[in-house]
């Protein structure tokens, strides 16, 4: 008998919970909103990132987006090296076949992220992509660069 009043007092504690989470908008998703955005265009850069232990991925990302009614309506990501030049069908041509192929799929991941992010409307709800999580840390940390100049201030 004592187990059946535990796990009848399980289930309203969790069954409260979850109608509480519902009613607050917890977990995020397209009900919540962390700030109030600018309608705009918006450019970040990610941090400057060095290389793996394999020598692939020294660079930063830098997006470009655009804000429309509290929305991501439309962004670009692209990849550079170092020194400024753009990553793109040519990356990793001096590497090794395997190495050549994380680079190429990590050039590849860049419109894949910047699609998840319009879809989403939330750079939380962006996967990585296998094989590409540099360029995901760059995405990520250029999209709050960005955000942050469309934020409104008080």
């Amino acid at each position: 008998m004592r187990l059946s009043h535990f796990v009848r007092v399980l289930l309203s504690v969790l069954s409260a919970a979850v109608l509480l989470c519902s009613l607050s908008g917890c977990g995020g998703g397209e009900g919540a909103k962390t700030a109030d955005y600018r309608d705009g265009t918006y450019t970040g850069r990610s941090a400057d990132h060095q290389e793996d232990e394999d020598g692939n991925g020294a660079g930063y990302g830098e997006v470009t987006l655009t804000v429309s009614g509290q929305k991501i309506t439309d962004c670009t990501f692209k990849m550079y090296h170092l020194d400024g030049t753009l990553k793109d069908e040519t990356y990793g041509a001096d590497l090794t076949k395997e190495n050549r192929l994380k680079a190429q799929k990590a050039v590849q991941s860049a419109d894949k992220y910047a699609d998840a992010l319009v879809k989403s409307g939330s750079i939380e709800a962006v996967d990585v992509i296998s094989g590409a999580t540099i360029s995901h840390s760059e995405f990520k940390e250029a999209v709050e660069a960005a955000l942050r100049q469309a934020e409104k201030t008080a």
